[in-house]
């Protein structure tokens, strides 16, 4: 099967997913560099390297990287540092390759060999618990990465789109299951309770499962 343009600029790509393009996501940024509409110079993960690969797909001439995007350097890792973690989770939903772990109030952990070193848990965490360390000593930018490790990321986030665009269909449906369940429970409990109360609570279950429904089909 033939590639279309921004399916080779996209393989191209490091697949950091770290938005520094001013795109989204590596995808996004191979769809408007094949379209035309951005410059093959504003990735700095890909680093002098990654330009010239896309000048060659392109056909456009190679340019320095651009500065407004930042600056070509060394493979990054995350850390947290469990001693100040307060187990928030805001670096989970910030991670565009799910490579953190953990639960609500719990110290969290950074699956070291899924991380991209795109630094957007930094800013994401309220207590500055993570840093960035340098894992490939003077090797910058593809000399840092590899096309294993970029088609890896790239399926990593392909299951963290997923998984995000599935979620609220998901809490919409363990919605529906406890409104239900408390429907039952009004309704054995029914000869026990006033009418007035029940009838209280048992509009106030509907509109949830009004809400679930509505939810769930706009999903």
């Amino acid at each position: 099967m033939t590639l279309t343009l921004t399916e080779r600029i996209d393989a191209a790509l490091p697949q950091t997913q770290c938005t520094r393009c001013g795109y989204p996501d590596c995808r996004s940024y191979a769809q408007a560099v094949a379209e035309g509409s951005a410059e093959i110079n504003q990735c700095p993960p890909g680093g002098a390297e990654g330009v010239a690969r896309l000048a060659a797909l392109t056909g456009r001439p190679a340019l320095p990287l651009n500065p407004d995007f930042g600056s070509e350097g060394p493979r990054l890792l995350a850390v947290i540092d469990e001693a100040w973690c307060i187990g928030c989770t805001l670096c989970i939903k910030a991670c565009p390759v799910d490579c953190i772990v953990g639960a609500p109030k719990a110290m969290h952990l950074i699956v070291d060999a899924q991380c991209t070193g795109c630094e957007l848990c930094i800013p994401a965490c309220p207590v500055d618990c993570i840093s960035m360390v340098n894992v490939s000593g003077e090797q910058t930018a593809w000399a840092a990465w590899s096309a294993p490790r970029a088609e890896h990321a790239r399926q990593r986030h392909d299951f963290h789109l997923k998984r995000m665009a599935r979620e609220p269909g998901e809490n919409s449906l363990r919605l529906q299951a406890k409104a239900e369940a408390k429907l039952a429970d009004l309704a054995a409990a029914s000869k026990l309770t006033a009418p007035s109360d029940l009838e209280r609570k048992r509009a106030v279950i509907e509109a949830a499962l009004a809400r679930a429904r509505a939810q769930r089909q706009g999903g």
